[in-house]
């Protein structure tokens, strides 16, 4: 993929906390190159920092040392080219979808806005349900219209954070699906944090394995698989298996039992 002016860079970052006076560092050395339009998968431990990581790059949390650019210019704040997904959907429960779309879009004529809302919510699959309020919503479609919200900005980076991870099995994977029909139109640069490996391989181009406390970038994995991906497929199977490698590498019996 060329390089683009729209690239995100972290260079040499590390984010330390406070837990009771005992200074307890959560980030370091975190140094990653993605290029735009990439689709980059997180993984690692639960509590490793993945979903700190993903905070700082929304402007959500400051850091201590290091940089984070998005072309060039330095990320301290949030900001408009960078949209975020949380695993609950965080929609406003009084506004409809067709309002929870539009909040954020400002300084657009009423054609302009109106066009954009209509947009997003056919691009999510939720045309017809646009009058509709977020406890009349399965957990799929609330998913849905928040990634429409996130998007409807036209934000450069999309920021998910474990966002289907409470949807059963079967919603999930067509959750996965349609995200994905998503980003192969929209060309958004994505980054999802993820506790689930398959999920993981599915959607990225890279796969950052990341390491436990203090979290570290334990290996990052090149996915060379065309879509759509097969999950019981022996290229699948190797790279499942690269990854949980690294995971239990250092512990013999979880290694054995998971592969």
């Amino acid at each position: 993929m060329p390089a683009s002016e729209n690239n995100l860079v972290i260079k040499n970052l590390s984010k330390c906390f406070n837990v009771n006076n005992e200074e307890v560092t959560v980030l370091q050395n975190i140094n990653l190159d993605i290029k735009e339009g990439e689709f980059i998968s997180i993984v690692g431990h639960s509590g490793c920092g993945k979903s700190t990581l993903l905070k700082i790059i929304a402007g959500l949390v400051d850091f201590d040392v290091g940089l984070v650019t998005l072309g060039g210019k330095e990320l301290k704040k949030p900001g408009t080219e960078r949209g975020m997904v949380f695993q609950e959907h965080r929609l406003l429960p009084w506004l409809t979808v067709k309002d929870n779309v539009s909040f954020g879009l400002y300084n657009l004529t009423k054609t302009e806005k109106e066009k954009i809302i209509a947009d997003h919510i056919d691009l999510v699959g939720l045309k017809g349900f646009e009058n509709a309020y977020p406890h009349q919503l399965s957990g799929g479609m609330a998913q849905r219209a928040a990634i429409a919200r996130s998007l409807a900005t036209r934000p450069k980076v999309l920021l998910l954070d474990e966002p289907f991870g409470a949807l059963d099995a079967l919603t999930r994977i067509q959750m996965q699906k349609e995200i994905l029909k998503i980003w192969e139109k929209e060309k958004t640069t994505m980054i999802l944090v993820t506790h689930d490996i398959d999920e993981a391989i599915f959607l990225g181009d890279r796969i950052v394995v990341m390491s436990s406390r203090p979290c570290t970038i334990k290996e990052i994995i090149s996915v060379q698989l065309s879509r759509p991906r097969d999950r019981s497929s022996h290229d699948f199977g190797s790279i499942r298996k690269k990854i949980f490698i690294e995971f239990f590498k250092e512990e013999e019996n979880l290694l054995e039992y998971y592969l």
